[in-house]
């Protein structure tokens, strides 16, 4: 596989206090299988669809303070992740976790824009990220959402390089790279829809069959519906919180609703 461009979205994990919790749910709404917890890396496990790799769950590090929110963390490829580091800092980011490499698999760091967005960096070796995408159970789309959006989108476009279109009608923004395939979205949080007490984040989307069947079979094991199902240009979603409070959203590609909308 050719290496992803710069700022593509290339892999996701998740920490969970309660890891065989969360391999019972997103083994029931999104059909993942699940490998060997490789004890060498912190009990990191990979998840699978039909046996290709499409995300990790992993316990908390020993000697953690408190209790950790459970989160999606997405990561973007980089040729170099220290110098990416290093960009992200001139761009007024903060790098958590610094530059270190993960045996033979490749290099990563943890970092969050200057509006809290917490995301992360990943340089391939051997682990070259996502071996499917946009296919039922897998990664699908990804959103940054954030209150400060002039903030986030100077960030962003200056660490990776991206292009982007702003919607029309309302204050949703596009990356792309190089005019290409859109890689992620940005959305504003606004006072009506997000408590202050929820941090500005990155949505994932995995995608499903049936968005309706999957926020049922979410409810089912202990998920909590938080938006939709809704239709929309680009398929059927919905907002879901996992049991240990992850928030991610499923949406069914297929199943589209209206005229994409016009950007400028």
């Amino acid at each position: 596989m050719a290496a992803r461009p710069e700022g593509t979205p290339v892999w996701t994990d998740a920490m969970f206090t309660d890891v065989e919790g969360a391999k019972t749910f997103y083994a029931e709404v999104l059909d993942w299988t699940f490998g060997e917890s490789s004890s060498e890396y912190g009990n990191y496990t990979q998840a699978y669809k039909g046996g290709k790799a499409v995300a990790a769950v992993v316990p908390p590090m020993p000697g953690q303070d408190g209790e950790p929110q459970s989160a999606w963390c997405l990561y973007f490829a980089s040729p170099d992740v220290a110098a990416t580091a290093e960009k992200i800092r001139s761009a007024g980011g903060t790098v958590v976790m610094e530059p270190m490499q993960v045996g033979d698999f490749g290099s990563m760091c943890i970092a969050q824009d200057p509006t809290g967005v917490t995301f992360g960096v990943w340089q391939a070796g051997s682990h070259e990220g996502f071996e499917l995408e946009g296919e039922t159970g897998s990664f699908a789309w990804a959103e940054v959402f954030t209150r400060e959006p002039e903030k986030s989108d100077a960030f962003f476009t200056t660490v990776f390089g991206y292009g982007s279109e702003k919607m029309k009608d309302m204050d949703y923004r596009v990356f792309d790279l190089g005019g290409e395939q859109p890689v992620l979205g940005r959305m504003k949080m606004t006072a009506e829809d997000f408590p202050p007490e929820i941090p500005p984040y990155i949505q994932l989307y995995f995608a499903v069959d049936n968005c309706d069947k999957a926020v049922e079979r979410a409810e089912a094991v202990g998920g909590r519906k938080v938006f939709g199902p809704m239709d929309s240009p680009y398929g059927r979603f919905a907002a879901i919180l996992d049991p240990q409070g992850a928030a991610f959203a499923v949406i069914d590609l297929r199943t589209t609703v209206g005229d994409m909308p016009e950007m400028e």
